[in-house]
């Protein structure tokens, strides 16, 4: 849930800390991503009840880590890349769906409903921590609602009438 409401990397997930969640601004802070740039991304408030439920439900309570490794996730480091990829796996498995599906797949997820939800490309760039637009760009592709819903620009213009052998 937290790939998919924030955009994240497995690795910037999985070094998330509590203090990076942010109630008041209602936002995530990522620190360190893909070219040592940190940034926020939005705290959905479905996501903040959610993970407010995953503190709850952890014995002994993690200080540091909002996702602590070690088999009774109350380690003192944070939880590794492959658990995220297992349990994304399984979920998949129980769900049905015959798609391969990873953690990535999840941030692409983010990136292209956005897209469609009509965020501009400039906004999911920062969001996602892209550097270059062009890597941006590539969600452009993945939206079909984006490509039909673009008329094209003939249609707007006012041609004369004309007879059927003109055309």
């Amino acid at each position: 849930m937290t790939l998919y409401a924030t955009g994240a990397r497995n690795a910037e997930l999985t070094h998330l800390k509590f203090s990076d969640v942010d109630k008041q601004r209602m936002v995530v802070h990522i620190q360190g991503g893909k070219g040592r740039k940190d940034r926020d991304v939005m705290l959905s408030s479905k996501l903040l009840e959610e993970l407010r439920e995953h503190w709850h439900r952890l014995r002994p309570r993690p200080r540091v880590w909002l996702f602590p490794g070690h088999h009774d996730h109350c380690g003192d480091q944070p939880i590794d890349t492959k658990t995220v990829w297992h349990a994304c796996h399984e979920a998949v498995k129980k769900t049905g769906i015959q798609k391969a599906v990873h953690p990535h797949t999840l941030r692409h997820c983010f990136a292209t409903h956005l897209l469609e939800a009509g965020a501009d490309l400039r906004t999911i760039q920062i969001l996602l921590g892209h550097q270059d637009l062009k890597e941006t760009a590539r969600y452009l592709h993945l939206s079909q609602r984006h490509l039909h819903a673009t008329a094209s620009p003939l249609d707007s213009l006012q041609l004369k009438d004309r007879s059927p052998q003109e055309e």
